[in-house]
């Protein structure tokens, strides 16, 4: 059984390692990626920062970790929230575990207020477009705004 909960400090180190060994094995340990994100080696400060954000974090049973998602705004005075950071440890793939990091955070977001689910992601993570569509997500065509991902090229909404 796999336990997912929010994130603590002492998953900032994990997850970081997570997220850059899975950009860099698509190649895309490049500017413009989470991969140079400020707030990566510390995910627990920058979403500990307010009430409308969260980190969840999906742990094996003997406490290591596999992965997370986070929700934090993005359109605030339109209801959007980002969707961010989905990512898993190759070992945690293919058992349906971002279905539920996607419920924990969907729900967040449906708690805090918000009115759509936004993200931003890129053609090479296949399997990540293949789940945001089978979860009900939108392709939009286009960023709903100047995103900060300047790399991304796939770019969906969920109204939740």
């Amino acid at each position: 059984m796999t336990e997912i909960r929010t994130i603590s400090k002492t998953d900032d180190a994990a997850l970081a390692k997570i997220i850059r060994h899975s950009l860099k094995s698509f190649g895309l340990d490049i500017p413009g990626t989470a991969y140079f994100d400020a707030e990566l080696d510390h995910l627990s400060s920058y979403y500990d920062a307010s009430p409308k954000r969260q980190y969840f974090v999906a742990l094996t049973d003997s406490g290591e970790v596999l992965g997370g998602d986070g929700i934090a705004e993005y359109d605030p005075k339109h209801g959007v929230a980002e969707l961010q950071k989905l990512y898993l440890a190759k070992e945690a793939q293919g058992h349906h575990l971002s279905y539920k990091l996607l419920d924990a955070a969907v729900d967040f977001a449906k708690q805090a207020g918000y009115k759509t689910v936004y993200l931003e992601t890129h053609h090479n993570l296949k399997t990540a477009v293949h789940l945001y569509q089978r979860y009900g997500f939108a392709n939009l065509g286009h960023p709903l705004n100047n995103g900060e991902h300047s790399s991304m090229d796939l770019f969906f909404a969920l109204d939740i």
